[in-house]
């Protein structure tokens, strides 16, 4: 079987998305058809983090949004919880050095405060350290919700109109998007959601409105830089029109 090739062609590398987005999908199978525990295809998973910031970086992409721990895996089993929120931390500092050398930048959205604290304290160190970076731009989505997202900046858009900072009349699409966590990046051009699911699992609802959507059936621990090409390959293909001709 031919490998995947692991360049761009010069069409796509002309085309590159600004933003991507990814569903990282497929820890958990990876791990049963193995017969290991979840938790081993969590780790193997944080190597496919590796891989593809480094790849992004490589590949002159400005934004990469990774759908890390959504507020809906707070449900799962605690001790998977509590190893996840312990690996997340070690991730966080273990990677300065690869982070740094690759000139990455450190972001985080979602709600941050229901982390546990040495997570948080750790987050803060890692983004300190990478603040003065100017390539790749890691976004990591950690007890994120899409829904949680937009009902926080209702919320927020309601405290301002109750104090008359904000006519209700003039909100308008800006407004809304202007007080989610992503107001200071651009949408995302490319969402990319491994393991073969056809759904976007509550991730980045306001944002992916105009979103090329590449589904593949790699699981994320195997997802690497040869894969990348092929979702930015075939985004090359599309033809955004944005409800135009």
């Amino acid at each position: 079987m031919t490998a995947a090739p692991s360049h761009l062609s010069p069409e796509a590398r002309a085309n590159l998305p600004q933003h991507i987005a990814i569903i990282m999908d497929g820890n958990g199978r990876w791990a049963k058809k193995r017969g290991l525990p979840r938790i081993e295809g969590h780790r193997q998973g944080a190597e496919s983090v590796r891989a593809i910031v480094r790849a992004a970086g490589e590949l002159g992409i400005r934004y990469l949004t990774l759908y890390a721990f959504s507020v809906e895996n707070w449900n799962r089993p605690k001790d998977e919880v509590d190893t996840l929120m312990k690996y997340l931390a070690r991730y966080l500092r273990n990677e300065i050095g690869e982070l740094n050398r690759n000139n990455v930048r450190l972001e985080a959205i979602g709600q941050i405060w229901r982390l546990p604290e040495f997570v948080q304290e750790q987050l803060k160190k890692t983004k300190a350290a990478l603040a003065t970076n100017n390539g790749l731009t890691l976004i990591l989505s950690l007890s994120y919700g899409g829904r949680t997202e937009i009902v926080d900046a209702v919320r927020e858009i309601a405290a301002k109109a109750k104090e008359g900072r904000i006519e209700p009349a003039e909100i308008n699409e800006r407004t809304v998007a202007d007080h989610l966590y992503t107001r200071h990046w651009p949408d995302p051009d490319l969402l990319i959601r491994t393991s073969g699911e056809l759904r976007v699992s509550n991730f980045l609802l306001w944002q992916i409105s105009y979103a090329e959507f590449v589904v593949t059936d790699t699981l994320w621990p195997e997802f690497r830089k040869a894969q990348l090409v092929a979702a930015l390959e075939e985004y090359n293909r599309r033809h955004r029109r944005f409800g135009g001709l």
